[in-house]
């Protein structure tokens, strides 16, 4: 590990509080990629883009792929860099631009992984987003501080395997929160 807070939250689940209401995070789970003095960048793993898929992104980019990846779903990562697209994935982690987040998880954001995928070649687990979230320095500890956010490690198998209408809950479940207790009680004193 890197000095202490430089690493604090890489690698690990940003799940948001029912009074954050900002519509881009709103009952949100966001795995933290990155994060360092200079701020944070994560990806939302609970919202799907409604009418993006695989055969979409694949077409555009030119890529032979199976017909099982046409159906691919489409995450919104989050709204940076929206037009960009990253996969968050377990191994193999040998892709060109490979970044592990965690021992066991790593984002990628280069051809040949999306090649990979297509031809259902690719890494077992994963997903595929575009955009990403991003925080300037000071600004996510600032939200945590604010009661925005719940900080737990990442659950691999609710990322990769949960519906994704469900993860929020899942990752609050995990945590011990009963998240129909926390709705009721939100804004109450």
């Amino acid at each position: 590990m890197e000095n202490g807070s430089s690493t604090l939250l890489k690698g690990k689940f940003l799940t948001a509080m029912p009074l954050l209401l900002d519509q881009n995070f709103y009952q949100t789970v966001t795995c933290i990629c990155e994060y360092s003095s200079a701020g944070a960048v994560g990806i939302v793993i609970n919202r799907v883009h409604p009418s993006l898929s695989g055969k979409d992104i694949f077409n555009e980019l030119n890529m032979e792929h199976t017909p099982a990846a046409e159906s691919i779903p489409i995450h919104i990562g989050g709204p940076v860099h929206i037009h960009e697209i990253f996969v968050l994935h377990g191994p193999p982690f040998d892709w060109e631009g490979c970044f592990l987040v965690t021992s066991s998880l790593a984002m990628s954001n280069t051809r040949d992984i999306l090649e990979a995928v297509a031809m259902g070649v690719g890494p077992k687990s994963y997903l595929i987003a575009t955009g990403c979230a991003g925080w300037g320095p000071g600004q996510l500890e600032s939200e945590i501080k604010q009661n925005a956010w719940l900080t737990s490690p990442v659950f691999e198998e609710v990322m990769f395997n949960m519906p994704i209408e469900t993860r929020w809950a899942e990752v609050m479940k995990k945590m011990g929160i009963d998240p129909a207790l926390l709705l009721d009680t939100a804004g109450h004193a």
